[in-house]
Parts: C-alpha cells; sequence; structure tokens
C-alpha cells in the first residue's frame, strides 16, 4: 500500500488538548508546508490562561488517578497499549506530520513512528523496575532512599522531529508517575495532539497529557514559569534553552533537561572501511537536510585519504533524491521555513567569502518550496563561520590532520560538545579518543542512535544538561528524599 497523500485532504487536529479534549482555537500564526511554501493552517497561541488550565488540568488528573501512587504495572500496561495505538495510527499521523515538517513520509511509518513506539514500551517497563532502594545503616537504624514522581513537568520540543521529540518527553515522565503538559514547536504542532488522543483512547486518564499550542514567547514563557511546574524538559536551541532558564530563575527554581545545540565532529583515520564512512557521513548530513541537533556536520579527515573520501561523500550527496514530504519516494527533506534557508544561506556565503571552497552545492535549489542544495565546503579553519556556528542544515565542512592530537585539537568546539563520530579499526585508538573527546555521544564506525534506547543522549559544554534516553531519563523524572528511622 502507497503511503503517498494529497497534501490538501489531510485533517488536521487545530487547537489544544485540554482535560481530554480538544480545545478548538483560532489560530495566529501562519503556517506553510515546508515541501511547497503553501500556507495551510494557522497555529492557536495559549496565553497564561490556557496555560492555566492545562496545568490545573493535569494536576486534577494526578489526583483523581492517582496516577503516581497506583500499582507500577497499571501504568506499565497503559503505556504499552498507548504505544499499540500509536502503532496501529501511524499511517494517519504519519500524513499529519509529513504534511506540516520537513519528515518524508516513506520514513515516518518504518523510522519515527515505530520507534516512539517502542521507546514508549521501553520506559513503561522501568515503571515496576526501578524505584525506592534500602541503604546500609547500623542494626538500629533503617535508611531508606524513597523514589517519587514531581507532579507536573512541562515539556517543550522542537520541530524538527515532532513524534519522536514527543516521545522523549512523554514517555520517562509518564512512566514515572507524571502529569505532562506539553508545548510542541509552532511549526510542526498537530502530531502531538493527535499523540495525546491516542493515549486517551488507549485508555490513559484524561488529562494526564495536555497539549498547549505556540510560540516561545508568549506560550513557552507561561508554562516554564509556571509555579505549579515542578520539572522543565526542553530541546531546542542553546539560545532558547538560556532563555528557558533565566525564566525559571526569575520565576522560582526547578530542575531542568535540556538537550540544546551541537556542531558535532566526524573523524576518519585512513585505516578506516572509507566506503562506509562515506555513506554514513553523506547520510547524517543529507538525513532530514541536516536538520537534527547531532548532525555530524564537521568532517575531519586524515590527510593521506581526505582526497578519495571527500569524492566518495560527494557523490552520495549529490544522490539523494529530493521531493515532497507527501511522496513515498521522497529521500532529500525540505528545510522548514524561508526564514532558515536564507540563514542558511548567509553563512555559507558568509564562509566562501571567509577563504572556504564550496565543492558542491551552496545555494537554494531552483524548485517549490524550501529545498537547499547539499553543500560541502573545504578550506575552512577554526574561525570560519561555517565552523563555529550552528547551521541546521545540509552543510558539511571539510578540515584535514595529521596525527591524533591535531584531529582532537581540531574537533574541539568552544561552544557545543552534543555528539561525534570516529571513524577507525584500531580499538585501542578508539577507546583511547572515546575518552578524550568532549561530547555526550561517541559513535564508531556509525552515526545514529537507531533503537539503542538504554543509552542516554545529552550534552557537554552549552549543549545541555542532563539526558534524554536511557535509564538517566526516567530517573530525571523522579525525584528522591532521605528517611531514617530509628528502631
Amino acid at each position: 500500500m502507497s503511503l503517498s497523500f494529497d497534501p490538501d485532504k489531510v485533517t488536521l487536529p487545530i487547537g489544544h488538548f485540554i482535560g481530554g479534549e480538544v480545545i478548538v482555537a483560532e489560530g495566529t500564526i501562519e503556517m506553510r508546508r515546508p515541501s511547497d511554501g503553501k500556507a495551510y493552517a494557522g497555529c492557536p497561541v495559549a496565553g497564561a490562561d490556557m496555560v492555566d488550565r492545562a496545568v490545573a488540568s493535569a494536576r486534577a488528573a494526578l489526583k483523581a488517578s492517582n496516577w503516581g501512587g497506583v500499582r507500577p504495572r497499571e501504568r506499565t500496561r497503559a503505556l504499552q497499549a498507548w504505544a499499540d495505538l500509536i502503532e496501529a495510527e501511524a499511517e494517519t499521523l504519519a500524513k499529519i506530520e509529513a504534511l506540516c515538517s520537513t519528515r518524508p513520509v516513506g520514513q515516518l511509518v518504518a523510522g519515527d513512528i515505530a520507534v516512539t513506539a517502542e521507546q514508549i514500551r521501553f520506559f513503561a517497563e522501568f515503571a515496576d523496575k526501578e524505584g525506592s532502594e534500602l541503604v546500609p545503616t547500623d542494626d538500629a537504624t533503617l535508611g531508606m532512599i524513597m523514589s517519587e514522581p514531581y507532579g507536573v513537568v512541562g515539556a517543550i520540543t522542537p520541530w524538527n522531529f515532532p513524534i519522536s521529540m514527543a516521545g522523549w518527553k512523554l514517555g520517562p515522565a509518564l512512566a514515572a508517575g507524571n502529569a505532562v503538559v506539553l508545548k510542541p514547536s509552532e511549526m510542526t504542532p498537530f502530531s502531538a495532539v493527535y499523540m495525546a488522543e491516542l493515549a486517551v483512547r488507549a485508555g490513559l486518564p484524561a488529562g494526564l497529557i495536555n497539549v498547549v499550542l505556540g510560540d516561545g514567547p508568549a506560550t513557552g514563557t507561561a508554562l516554564t514559569g509556571h509555579p505549579e511546574i515542578a520539572k522543565v524538559s526542553f530541546t531546542g536551541s542553546t539560545r532558547a534553552g538560556s532563555a528557558i532558564m533565566e525564566n525559571v530563575a526569575r520565576t522560582g527554581v526547578k530542575p531542568m533537561t535540556l538537550e540544546l545545540g551541537g556542531k558535532s565532529p566526524q573523524i576518519v583515520f585512513a585505516d578506516a572501511d572509507l566506503d562506509k564512512a562515506a555513506t554514513v557521513i553523506a547520510g547524517s548530513v543529507t538525513f532530514n537536510a541536516g536538520q537534527a541537533c547531532v548532525a555530524g556536520t564537521r568532517l575531519i579527515v586524515e590527510r593521506s585519504v581526505a582526497d578519495r573520501l571527500t569524492a566518495a561523500i560527494l557523490e552520495r550527496m549529490k544522490a539523494a533524491r529530493p521531493g515532497p514530504t507527501w511522496d513515498e519516494a521522497t529521500q532529500y527533506s525540505p528545510v522548514i521555513s524561508e526564514r532558515q534557508r536564507s540563514r542558511i544561506d548567509s553563512i555559507v556565503r558568509a564562509a566562501v567569502e571567509a577563504g572556504g571552497e564550496c565543492l558542491t552545492g551552496g545555494s537554494a535549489m531552483d524548485s517549490p518550496g524550501y529545498f537547499y542544495q547539499p553543500t560541502l565546503i573545504a578550506n575552512v579553519d577554526q574561525s570560519n563561520p561555517a565552523i563555529i556556528e550552528e547551521i541546521f542544515g545540509p552543510v558539511l565542512t571539510v578540515q584535514t590532520f595529521e596525527t591524533e592530537e591535531e584531529a582532537l585539537t581540531l574537533s574541539s568546539h568552544p561552544t557545543y560538545g552534543l555528539a561525534s563520530g570516529l571513524f577507525t579499526s584500531d580499538l585501542s585508538r578508539t577507546i583511547r579518543l572515546a575518552r578524550k573527546l568532549e561530547a555526550g555521544t561517541v559513535w564508531v564506525n556509525r552515526y545514529s542512535r537507531s533503537r539503542d534506547h538504554i543509552l542516554p543522549t545529552g550534552g557537554y559544554k552549552r549543549s545541555g544538561i542532563g539526558k534524554d534516553l536511557g535509564r538517566e531519563a526516567y530517573h530525571a523524572n523522579r525525584r528522591t528524599k532521605s528517611v531514617l528511622i530509628s528502631l
């Protein structure tokens, strides 16, 4: 069965989702489809009153359902049923997401949606397997570290992988016994609303998941600064993360998990499988048109194989088939907006003016929508704008090295430390460099998370605080208290 669809015939759940119902609201932010630039909907903007309503709904649902206090296996079963329904409704979810976002429909069903369902099941299993513990004390006392949910978690997700990011936030928070008020990006809001609808249909208490639509300055500020939000979880840019920290500090004190920007290096040694490296590196930059915080956009290659590897990467970058997100055959995505495409182009132009050599691409595609050519820039130094700036687009730079120390020096970024790639057949070098690379994730002879949900993700430096995914994400959604009892 073909997944391709007519973009003008998709029904969207336009409104906030509060207390188990879609609250129809008039859209005030014009939305344009990335694939053709056509205006198709408006995104409502929740103000402080609507955010208050969502938080009150979450608190009431927690109290009425005792979600954080029921037998943990009940939470597990409910979340597993939700994951099953997400898979069953994958085609509808994919159409909603593909219409609004940069994710091709052919990649959504088997990729984003299937992985999100798996992640929810993964976190569901923590509910009755992780908890409080007894600690060593003397015979006259009993010491315990009690673990409990925070209450209402405020979560904000970006536009680049809307369904996946919603799963990252909702899965561990709900499994840990919390309620969630979620604000998706105003550019890609509707799949989150549909996911919340599916949760209620699957049997989760109405009000446990509330979705408020809107932008950062209005809705995001009201949510992160709300006095009854006990914890904040955010994925997005470093600049936005800094603004959230400032807002939280101004309105109170609460824990935060922030997964922020990146400018990740991929280091290739001469002993690596160069064909495999070329395929992986080209794919990491063309996948979602480079719109991923972990995108490996800085190639650092041993000089003796640089020409061969660069030629192979160029061949693969040019082969990606662009097309609208509603075409199942599409391999290469548009950029999210005209504004973002203009920003990418301005950085590329600045990089060339600073001495960089554009080997391919370097401009917008002559086609409907917001497509930018896969671009590779050589002859760049550490001060080049294409090295310094997180471009968030399909732009790869290439630098060369002679020694390990030189490779490590080039890989270090003054701002970011989210992820890194390493290609070598030398196990000793792998272990040595994995310890030295300043990044929260090191991929070796690959560059992707795949379905390894147990591995947490998060950054060093200004790439974030705390972790998403893995056991760490579950524990980040529970707080602990120490109890000491005299016997």
